[in-house]
């Protein structure tokens, strides 16, 4: 029933787009759901969510948590790539989803998660964090590591592991609150 639901939802979002899309996928009772902000190039190429560095990262994320890919559902808030064309080069190099592209994409999402019913839902970074909370003034910077109860679920919010590559200094940081998740997942039996 969830998986029917779910493709549908995905046949109706295509329509929402000339351009690519790239749909949640994964166990669709799952009791964790990782969110992300959009999907690269990678992603779309492959049309999978978190394949290329993104993946590996969630490699090292799941290793962690000691979870298989399988065990999760994974999505974006936006499922298109948001891009600009680079003026030296012409080719795309990935940008911040707009205002625009959030509130497009932002109702599957919600969906998503409303028929997985998961009991944690895992935001990367700011843009899925404010998404799901519905809160546009929260940062990760605030709340990253912290449970945040939602209608029925938890919401963990994680900064995105791309970040890391950027600032070496959050690495630390981020395996801490990997591992406040994995004591969250133990204590009620999220597995």
């Amino acid at each position: 029933m969830k998986k029917e639901k779910l493709e549908n939802l995905e046949i109706e979002c295509r329509k929402e787009s000339s351009e690519p899309i790239v749909f949640g996928e994964g166990n669709s009772e799952a009791k964790l759901v990782l969110v992300g902000e959009a999907p690269g190039a990678k992603e779309v190429e492959l049309r999978r969510p978190f394949v290329g560095q993104a993946g590996k990262n969630l490699d090292e994320f799941l290793e962690i948590l000691e979870l298989k890919r399988e065990d999760i559902y994974i999505t974006n808030v936006v499922k298109i790539r948001p891009y600009k064309i680079s003026e030296k080069t012409g080719r795309k190099s990935n940008r911040p989803p707009s205002k625009d592209e959030i509130v497009k994409f932002k109702k599957y999402m919600e969906e998503e998660i409303r028929t997985i019913q998961p009991k944690v839902v895992i935001t990367l970074g700011n843009v899925p964090l404010k998404a799901v909370s519905g809160d546009q003034k929260i940062t990760i910077g605030e709340v990253h590591g912290e449970a945040i109860e939602k209608e029925g679920y938890y919401i963990f919010p994680l900064y995105h592991p791309a970040s890391i590559i950027y600032r070496q200094e959050l690495k630390k940081t981020y395996i801490e609150d990997l591992r406040k998740l994995k004591d969250l997942i133990v204590k009620h039996q999220f597995k």
